[in-house]
């Protein structure tokens, strides 16, 4: 009877969002981890993908201790959890700043792949951007897919609809002004084939009736 209660209330616990001990610093870690997690499928963090691996597991397992002190406390667990907490805390503040860094180095390279999967990685403090976010989309939107938290941003203001809505009219003509430079360039390029091929061929048949001239000289004498 005694496991049964302590596996219903282990279960009760884990479904709980955080651990409530040391809660001011564990919920910042086991909020982020997911965002994270996230940073692993992005390219400028590929040397970085088995050291996220790890921090998150070790993640997952620090919040299941944290859950079991609630169960059965303990003076010298407790210390060792908050040790635990406090090098994760690290990790995480690591990544956050790396994150913000190449966010915006990614503005400044225009290298908007990595903006936006950074943006939507959830590591980002979107709100707190969010003005920055915008003026960026707007001004590369060719290039960018409105997806995630741009599309979120555009369905929630009816002023930044419209105005994706005339940037989407203006790249329509942009495309096509482009497509008719392209069809010009084509046909100047056949027009001038040509008249190099006229200017050969012309410059064949003087030849030929040069010695055909010659050859009816030759033929007199």
């Amino acid at each position: 009877m005694y496991k049964i209660l302590i596996i219903s209330l282990l279960t009760t616990l884990l479904l709980a969002s955080n651990p409530k001990i040391y809660s001011a610093l564990g919920d910042v870690i086991y909020g982020n981890v997911d965002k994270i997690e996230k940073l692993k499928d992005i390219e400028v963090y590929s040397l970085y993908k088995s050291d996220i691996i790890k921090y998150v597991s070790e993640v997952n397992e620090t919040k299941k201790k944290g859950f079991a002190l609630e169960i059965s406390p303990s003076k010298d667990a407790q210390k060792a959890y908050l040790e635990s907490l406090r090098e994760l805390s690290k990790k995480n503040d690591f990544f956050v700043r790396s994150a913000q860094s190449n966010y915006k180095k990614a503005m400044k390279d225009e290298n908007n792949l990595l903006f936006s999967k950074l943006i939507n990685s959830g590591i980002i403090d979107t709100q707190k951007n969010k003005q920055e976010i915008i003026n960026y989309y707007f001004k590369h939107s060719d290039d960018i897919n409105a997806s995630g938290i741009i599309e979120t941003y555009i369905n929630e203001d009816a002023l930044l609809k419209k105005k994706q809505s005339k940037q989407k009219a203006k790249y329509k003509t942009k495309k096509m002004r482009e497509a008719e430079k392209i069809k010009r360039i084509r046909q100047n390029d056949i027009d001038a084939q040509k008249e190099l091929e006229k200017k050969l061929q012309d410059e064949v048949n003087k030849k030929k009736l040069e010695i055909r001239k010659n050859q009816k000289i030759e033929l007199t004498k």
